[in-house]
């Protein structure tokens, strides 16, 4: 018990010692701490916001704009209004100059997002990136969750340096921001690793201007990147990247970038919802509001903002013809080469035609860039630029940058790479030089290649008004119609220009049909699109809007099926493909063919240039065979294809999906067992093959019989016939098993004539039997969409079809080969009997 009572006295005395120390170290330690929080105080003090003058001194070059631009010494200041903290701004991101060898070149976009700028809490401003996902109105209850559920992310932070001279506007220093690698104005992650790009190098990156205007303000910077070149070849499945050739000279990569702030409008267009019988590119976001059962999903149309004057809206509302408050122009970049910027010019302005149907004159129009006006920038926002691109890529593309509240479109950059005038060369040489004189060489007199730009310049801007491509366009013209020289070229060989039609390889050459009827051109379609878009309805909001556009739709198709549109999208309808003409590939095709056995012999002739090693010959020869492959696939969709119509549930009693009928399906089979199956010898020129095919390589011919072969075998078309059978009954469609005997009586018809199997129809059939054997013992997939696209496959009548099918050829090879005399097609035969054998019973 002692011992107890002097532990305890023993531990009381260590406490108080110890406490006594604790409370002695505690006086000295308030005076540190209260001197450090006063230097913190100061330091804050001396670091928060200053006096105007103390900032923005005598030294500074100012800039009146979105954004009051300040450059005092080495030091960027924006001077930031109250009046657009928390607005919406666009930003876009584009290659001013760039390294080589990349395939991206100046003018093009490197990315878009919508940002906005609002003070924090502690004297600094945030810019935080905003993504429209989901809205409510403010005045709903729902709006507090809707916003709790969709905090913009923060993605820079600026201390307040000083107050506007009025007190109603911050200074911010944003040097260290557009220096340093920050997401929303430099390179993305995906374009960084696409170019082996790493870390950036602060000493070899600096402003290089900023510009400022009265909606948007420009900031050039010049980036520096380290990049290291990969040791040996890339890791299979890796990320596919291209490291760009100054890397290997310089360890680095620099380039230069423009950043647009553009301010959006404070009050949003009026949108004008998506419909799927009309073509436009969309953009869509999800609304809630307090009175829903379910959530209304927000798809609109991307379009620019038309308007009449206002002191013209009475004549607007009266159907007059008005001129915009603010037309569409596009300004040709100052690098196209000279004599084709007319061409480029007249593509734009041929679109006014189908402005005035939507009730506007003067809406639309091209000019060239005044390189003597220094206030005129390129990449400055309120600009739309045809920017001329020097590559060896055979295109041309044309984006927009819209509102992602509204669809509308704030400018647009359209993309001409100077090889597009290849592409057109050899698309007309190879679908006119039949019927045009012209067409018969490899350099285009300068007419010529000028209206083949303006054609492609028509149909990338359209692209910039908010229209998608229309594959279905060509599909509402008459085959017959395209050779009627009136007709055609009165109404030309496709409704749309927005579809990929190119020219009239239909035309023979006695039908005398001239330009006119050969080139797209700005079509009904066309017309209807934009009036679709582009007309005022003049309704209170945008549902009673929705409801009028859908009259338009179902009152104009009605009246004129022309203007049907078809998506790019669709892989099943035979009406909406590319390349096609007319309504019946089969028949359209056949025409197509008997062009190029007049064009084929005259190779030779018509792509002799002098020095020439036959690289003419065979890249026109190579064009012939696409455009020969391309006359396959038109009428291989047909095979188990299905027509589809979107309706509105006002077009009672019409459906919406029907299996094409079986009459065109059975004639597409016998089409391919005749012009493909049917080895083409035409196609097989020897004074050509010889000068530009090395025996060895890959026969084209057999690669386009196999490869359309194995589609048509496919499982997945085999179970959609299958699928069409269950619906809509045998006797309604092209049966599954038609198909598969009318092929079979086509590929295997030497078994019946007793005929030399030749090498290519000796390839082809045991393709045949390696497609219906893919289809009775599939390859395991990997992935799980692989895997139900199996199953869903493996339990259908297509497999059962398939080893039914096999069975019978079996019996029909063996019946065949002893009285087959040609020495290779016996031992084919009997080879292909012992294929299928496996086939059947693989572990046998």
């Amino acid at each position: 018990m002692i011992r107890k009572v002097v532990m305890l006295q023993l531990l009381m005395c260590l406490s108080v010692v110890s406490f006594a120390k604790k409370k002695h170290k505690h006086k000295h330690g308030d005076k540190k701490a209260t001197a450090a929080a006063s230097a913190k105080t100061d330091k804050k003090k001396d670091k928060g916001p200053k006096p105007y003058n103390k900032v923005i001194t005598d030294k500074a070059i100012t800039k009146q704009g979105l954004f009051t631009v300040h450059h005092v010494d080495d030091k960027w200041y924006f001077e930031i209004p109250d009046s657009i903290l928390q607005r919406e701004m666009m930003v876009t991101t584009r290659y001013s100059k760039i390294a080589g060898g990349g395939g991206v070149y100046a003018g093009e976009l490197e990315g878009r997002k919508t940002v906005m700028w609002e003070k924090g809490p502690d004297d600094n401003v945030f810019l935080r990136v905003v993504t429209v996902i989901s809205v409510a109105d403010s005045t709903n209850e729902i709006f507090k969750a809707v916003s709790n559920s969709n905090m913009y992310s923060i993605a820079g932070a600026f201390d307040i340096a000083a107050f506007g001279k009025d007190s109603n506007s911050v200074v911010i220093d944003v040097t260290d921001f557009f220096n340093g690698d920050n997401h929303p104005v430099s390179l993305s992650d995906f374009t960084k690793k696409r170019f082996n790009l790493s870390t950036q190098f602060k000493d070899r990156t600096y402003i290089s201007g900023i510009h400022t205007y009265p909606i948007n303000t420009e900031v050039r910077v010049v980036r520096t990147f380290k990049s290291t070149p990969p040791m040996g070849p890339s890791r299979p499945g890796g990320f596919p990247s291209k490291t760009l050739p100054d890397a290997y000279v310089a360890g680095a990569v620099t380039m230069e970038m423009n950043n647009s702030f553009v301010l959006l409008p404070k009050e949003p267009m009026q949108k004008r919802f998506f419909d799927p019988r009309v073509g436009f590119f969309a953009d869509a976001f999800e609304k809630y509001e307090d009175g829903q059962q379910k959530v209304d999903p927000q798809i609109f149309a991307v379009r620019w903002r038309l308007e009449a004057k206002p002191e013209d809206m009475q004549k607007w509302k009266r159907g007059e013809l008005v001129e915009p408050k603010k037309p569409i122009v596009y300004y040709i970049d100052p690098a196209t080469p000279k004599k084709w910027r007319k061409y480029l010019i007249q593509g734009i302005n041929d679109w006014q035609v189908a402005f005035e149907q939507a009730g506007f004159k003067n809406a639309i129009m091209g000019k060239e860039w005044d390189p003597t006006d220094s206030s005129m920038n390129l990449e400055d926002a309120r600009y739309s630029v045809v920017r001329y691109l020097p590559s060896d890529v055979p295109n041309a593309y044309g984006p927009n940058v819209h509102d992602p509240r509204s669809g509308e479109i704030i400018e647009s950059h359209i993309g001409w790479y100077h090889n597009v005038m290849k592409l057109v060369h050899d698309w007309y040489f190879i679908q006119a030089a039949a019927v045009d004189p012209r067409a018969r060489k490899m350099v285009f007199d300068d007419e010529l290649m000028g209206q083949l730009i303006r054609f492609v310049s028509s149909h990338e801007v359209g692209h910039t008004l908010g229209l998608r491509h229309n594959m279905g366009s060509s599909s509402r013209t008459p085959v017959e119609k395209l050779r009627d020289k009136a007709w055609v070229e009165a109404h030309g060989h496709t409704a749309s220009i927005m579809d990929y039609a190119r020219f009239n390889y239909v035309a023979q050459p006695g039908d005398g049909i001239q330009d006119a009827g050969m080139f797209p051109r700005i079509g009904d379609y066309d017309r209807w699109a934009i009036q679709w878009g582009y007309k005022a309805t003049f309704a209170a909001d945008e549902k009673e809007d929705k409801k009028i556009v859908n009259r338009w739709v179902i009152d104009s198709l009605k009246a004129n099926p022309r203007l049907w549109f078809g998506t790019e999208t669709n892989r099943y309808d035979p009406h909406s493909q590319t390349e096609d003409l007319g309504d019946n590939s089969m028949v359209a095709s056949r025409y197509g063919i008997l062009n190029l056995k007049r064009i084929i012999p005259k190779l030779p002739e018509w792509t002799k240039e002098e020095a020439d090693k036959y690289d003419n010959l065979e890249t026109m020869y190579n064009a012939a065979i696409k455009q020969y492959y391309r006359y396959m696939g038109h009428v291989l969709k047909n095979v188990g294809g299905v027509y589809e119509m979107p309706k509105s549930v006002e077009q009672v009693g019409e459906d919406v999906y029907e299996p094409t009928p079986d009459s065109i399906q059975k004639s597409a089979v016998a089409f391919l067992n005749k012009e493909l199956f049917a080895t083409p010898e035409w196609l097989l020129d020897k004074d050509i093959l010889n000068k530009i095919s090395n025996p060895v390589d890959a026969e084209s011919i057999t690669s386009i019989q196999v490869g359309i072969l194995n589609s048509l075998l496919s499982a997945d078309r085999m179970n959609r016939m299958a699928v069409n059978e269950n619906r809509y009954g045998a006797k309604n469609v092209y049966t599954l098993d038609e198909m598969i005997t009318d092929l079979s009586d086509g590929i295997w018809s030497e078994l019946k004539t007793r005929k030399t199997i030749d090498g290519y129809r000796r390839s082809l059939q045991k393709a045949y039997v390696d497609a219906l054997e893919g289809v009775v013992n599939p390859a395991k997939p990997k992935g799980s969409r692989a895997q139900t696209i199996l199953n869903n496959n493996w339990n259908t009548d297509a497999v059962s079809e398939a080893r039914a099918n096999l069975v019978m050829l079996k019996r029909k090879v063996d019946a065949a080969i002893p009285g087959t005399s040609d020495k290779m097609s016996k031992y084919h035969l009997q080879d292909v009997s012992n294929r299928i054998k496996k086939a059947l019973d693989p572990k046998g």
